[in-house]
């Protein structure tokens, strides 16, 4: 290994150690608590070399935020592919259905499970362009992974992709409110079953 292969090895594990002490102090004290200061400290490099690697909180939010995406993607995809396998002697219209309500339960699962990366990914500014020509690919994967299910189920008369983004949002605002505790837990299964009763054509 050349010394320059091994400077850029160093240098990717030091930022994949800033984003995941970052990602783990926001999980634990909340998205207040991540200063350059706290994580300097907690992965013993100083405030340079961290911003070395970033410029400063919003850049870290936004590293989060892509590798937030990616995680979620693949839960959804293993979440809708774990349906289909298991419906694979259901019917022709019991099996789309399943699929999506596994996505449903994946993404509400995913963002209930991990809500700093989901603050990271939805509800901070992490830099990232959304539904634009230089989206990062994260972000545009994970909206196909959504797409992928929910886009057989939109309807005739429905483009895929605003179908797509109408569940999308329905689903964030399932999970932001029921995390707030707007919404009783005891119906967060009924919740699903109704949303993909009413707006999916199953």
């Amino acid at each position: 290994m050349s010394v320059q292969e091994r400077k850029e090895r160093e240098r990717a594990s030091r930022e994949r150690l800033i984003v995941a002490t970052a990602r783990e102090l926001a999980e634990q004290q909340g998205w207040d608590a991540v200063t350059t200061r706290r994580l300097a400290e907690r992965i013993e490099y100083s405030q340079p070399v961290l911003y070395s690697h970033f410029r400063g909180k919003r850049e870290i939010i936004g590293a989060v935020a892509l590798e937030g995406a990616a995680e979620m993607a693949g839960a959804l995809r293993a979440a809708t592919s774990t349906s289909a396998t298991a419906t694979a002697t259901a019917t022709a219209t019991d099996e789309p259905r399943a699929r999506v309500v596994a996505l449903a339960r994946a993404y509400l699962d995913f963002a209930a499970d991990n809500p700093a990366v989901y603050d990271a990914m939805f509800q901070l500014d992490g830099g990232l362009a959304f539904a634009q020509e230089d989206t990062p690919e994260p972000l545009k994967d994970a909206f196909a992974a959504l797409l992928e299910t929910l886009g057989e189920v939109a309807g005739d008369d429905v483009h895929p992709a605003l179908f797509t983004e109408l569940f999308w949002a329905s689903l964030h605002g399932l999970a932001t409110l029921t995390r707030a505790g707007r919404l009783p837990p005891e119906d967060s299964e009924r919740r699903v079953e109704l949303l993909v009763d009413r707006l999916a054509v199953v």
